[in-house]
């Protein structure tokens, strides 16, 4: 389960534990999310720009918004109280919020109601399906190689609502991605009517967790454990693996046409002006995690550390500046409304003015 001491991206490394139902105990894909006073004070672990609206996502199901910058925050409705991780609106109204127990939760009205698409009960089977049938066409490859991913994706599948998703990102309102541990990735090209497996289309072996998943100019990278930057060939219908300097995991991505910055551990980010061709580092000026990054306006990057330090570029990532927070707190995600900076960590969603 979530503690209000870590932030997103260390909670995703320990993973979450399964939704049960035992007796007297309701699952908790099957449990509405309590309605709270404080749930914008309470750990919230993603943010996304929904238009000119704010909306966060965290634990037990809760998900905020905001019409005023951070001022002032309304609770959403949520049929699941299953912890929350990553939320992505490509247009105004339409959004999916991704998280533990596999919930793939989708929103038409800007975020105030949710419904489940997808839960972790169903995704494995989903997969284990489909691979058999793309095995039986010949399009896995050998016969002992497709029983090797048929058996990967039993093994997933036996496990019910164990794995979590860890991040989603929609290009638009019908084709998007959703990633998380142990290689899982599926993509849908309706708006998550359908959800297609994507388990063997990354060069990912090992099965490391992918944390991020982000478009970025025309290009979509995804980021993990131990160095792993994927980069989607189109025109094989595959994420390919791009070489970084460093080998510790990368917790996400961000930025534009013009630069790409991947950001993890012990404050180590990079930064590529050609797609993912050479990398230098940027000196974040912290060592603790780099977790949450997003952009704004035509050239800013901002990022935010597990201590809660915030990072401002305005020159597409290549330099940043630090700001320390006078009491700090662990910070998982950031987003940028106009002249407002919104955190959300530990301690939910704080604004302050973009300096």
């Amino acid at each position: 389960m979530f503690t209000p001491s870590l932030c997103r991206a260390l909670v995703a490394l320990a993973l979450a534990l399964p939704a049960v139902s035992v007796a007297g105990i309701a699952d908790v894909l099957d449990t509405p999310a309590d309605a709270s006073a404080l749930a914008s004070k309470a750990l919230l672990n993603g943010l996304a720009m929904a238009g000119k609206r704010m909306v966060a996502v965290g634990q037990r199901g809760h998900i905020v918004f905001s019409d005023d910058a951070g001022a002032s925050w309304r609770q959403s409705s949520v049929p699941v109280s299953s912890d929350l991780v990553a939320v992505s609106f490509p247009t105004p109204q339409q959004g999916w919020a991704v998280g533990h127990d596999g919930v793939v939760l989708h929103t038409t009205d800007g975020g105030a109601t949710w419904s489940m698409q997808l839960d972790g009960r169903h995704a494995g089977a989903l997969m284990l399906e489909q691979l058999r049938v793309r095995a039986g066409r010949g399009e896995l490859g050998s016969p002992d190689d497709a029983g090797k991913l048929v058996d990967e994706a039993g093994r997933i599948a036996a496990q019910g609502a164990e794995n979590p998703f860890l991040d989603v990102w929609f290009a638009d309102a019908r084709h998007g991605y959703i990633v998380g541990a142990f290689n899982l990735i599926f993509e849908t090209t309706n708006g998550g009517q359908s959800w297609t497996s994507w388990f063997d289309r990354t060069e990912n072996p090992q099965r490391f967790h992918l944390y991020g998943v982000r478009g970025i100019g025309t290009d979509v990278y995804i980021t993990g454990e131990q160095g792993l930057v994927l980069k989607l060939d189109r025109n094989a219908g595959r994420f390919r693996v791009v070489d970084t300097p460093y080998k510790g995991t990368y917790f996400g991505v961000t930025g534009d046409s013009d630069a790409v910055v991947v950001y993890g551990l012990r404050g180590n980010a990079y930064r590529s002006t050609d797609g993912g061709a050479h990398w230098s580092q940027v000196d974040t000026g912290v060592q603790e995690g780099v977790t949450g990054g997003t952009t704004f306006g035509a050239h800013g990057v901002a990022l935010v550390s597990q201590a809660g330090t915030v990072l401002i570029s305005r020159d597409d990532g290549e330099h940043f500046i630090t700001h320390r927070p006078a009491k700090p707190a662990p910070a998982s995600a950031v987003a940028v409304s106009g002249d407002v900076i919104v955190t959300a960590g530990a301690f939910g969603v704080n604004a302050k003015p973009l300096r």
